[in-house]
């Protein structure tokens, strides 16, 4: 069952996160689109403040999508949005149906996503007639959640109560709030959880490999326009490289984005998202059985593709071929 809130937690809200203004002449106009306020979504940030976008020419809108994958897809299909970090799993429904989406970056190998419960709750079997407040169908956090509870035996469609919470300081209002039993949380929102009495039920990303924060686009759009792709994916290469080399910096603006001062906080997400970002970003096409077997649920022909079919690894290779990460990180 799900159930979708109205109001201040919820629907499609979009909200723009500019940095300060500035000249637009010259560059291409861009939206890409937030599917968290999370550290997870820390690069697009960072190429926009430390106007890496614009060094590549490009004067791009940041804008949040509630609503999870699904949402996310359908702007990306509609148009408004020229890119953005929509699931494998959702990219591959997607297509399946006759979009013409395809995943060019992977830039995280694994989810920094845990499912947060109330204290008396030990084992993922006790979700059982709970309620689960989530980003929404189709998003990372649902697919990875509902592999969990499925590995626990239990059935995600019948056994909890999905309530679908966009933004991860509303999940965690909700918990606090006991409107939920249990809160699909990233950090640093699972550590201030944790503060203040509730456990972690499970850690999706030691249950369930699974790539993470791609960078999604519509084949159409690179067809047309494939030289101002090849230059969003180029920022975004090199805005991994300004977090995994200049902490100072990309800590003021992650602070900014989620309007923290909290230094333990900002440490923390440093800590895990230096490692985690992946320096050279191929699209991960092997290790995927998990998300087949979930696509396979409602698309059981999904078995019949492969998922090189749902993936351009071209600007990578093009970008890895001609030397750019061996010069950018100083490697001869």
């Amino acid at each position: 069952m799900r159930v979708f809130f109205r109001g201040s937690f919820i629907g499609l809200v979009i909200l723009f996160f500019c940095a300060d203004s500035a000249d637009a002449q010259g560059l291409k106009k861009i939206v890409w689109g937030q599917t968290s306020i999370s550290s997870s979504q820390w690069i697009p940030w960072i190429a926009k403040d430390a106007k890496i976008y614009e060094k590549n020419g490009l004067d791009v809108d940041i804008v949040y999508l509630r609503g999870g994958s699904g949402d996310t897809s359908k702007a990306l299909i509609a148009g408004s949005i020229y890119a953005a970090p929509v699931t494998t799993a959702t990219v591959m429904t997607a297509d399946l149906s006759g979009a013409d989406l395809t995943t060019i970056a992977h830039t995280v190998k694994a989810v920094q996503s845990k499912m947060i419960s109330r204290p008396d709750l030990k084992r993922p079997e006790e979700i059982k007639g709970k309620r689960i407040a989530s980003s929404g169908l189709g998003s990372l956090g649902d697919f990875l959640h509902r592999v969990v509870i499925r590995k626990a035996g239990l059935n995600p469609e019948r056994d909890v109560t999905w309530l679908t919470i966009g933004a991860p300081p509303d999940r965690l209002a909700a918990l606090e709030a006991k409107l939920v039993d249990a809160a699909d949380l990233s950090y640093p929102f699972d550590v201030q959880a944790e503060r203040k009495g509730y456990r972690v039920l499970w850690d999706a990303r030691v249950e369930v490999p699974y790539p993470s924060m791609s960078v999604v686009t519509r084949k159409k759009t690179i067809h047309e326009d494939r030289d101002t792709v090849a230059r969003m994916i180029r920022a975004h290469v090199e805005g991994i490289h300004f977090l995994k080399t200049q902490k100072e910096a990309s800590l003021k603006i992650l602070a900014k984005y989620l309007r923290t001062n909290d230094r333990e906080l900002l440490e923390g997400s440093y800590e895990i998202y230096k490692e985690d970002f992946v320096a050279v970003p191929y699209p991960i096409t092997q290790g995927l059985q998990a998300t087949f077997e979930y696509v396979a649920q409602r698309r059981p022909e999904i078995h019949q593709h492969k998922a090189e079919e749902f993936v351009d690894p071209s600007f990578i290779t093009e970008l890895d071929k001609s030397g750019f990460f061996k010069k950018l990180y100083g490697q001869k």
